[in-house]
């Protein structure tokens, strides 16, 4: 179990929602911690895969389980 300091439920939510909920919540974090991240939206680990190559930050574990994308990333 990968432990993290705050977690994002983005269930539900369509592109780009769940991004804008995962940068939001970066905001507030220290360099190091580490966001689970709940999305269903299909396409959500493109968004997040670009996202986080950009600024930086880093998927330490993505994990599909039915229609969820469980995504573990560490603010750099």
């Amino acid at each position: 179990m990968i432990e993290f300091s705050q977690e994002v439920d983005a269930s539900g939510l369509m592109c780009p929602l769940p991004l804008l909920r995962l940068k939001k919540i970066l905001v507030l974090m220290e360099s190091g911690e580490v966001v689970k991240v709940i999305a269903t939206d299909p396409a959500a680990h493109l968004d997040f895969g670009v996202f986080t190559h950009q600024a930086g930050h880093q998927i330490i574990d993505l994990i599909k389980q039915d229609d969820k994308q469980i995504f573990y990333i560490k603010k750099k």
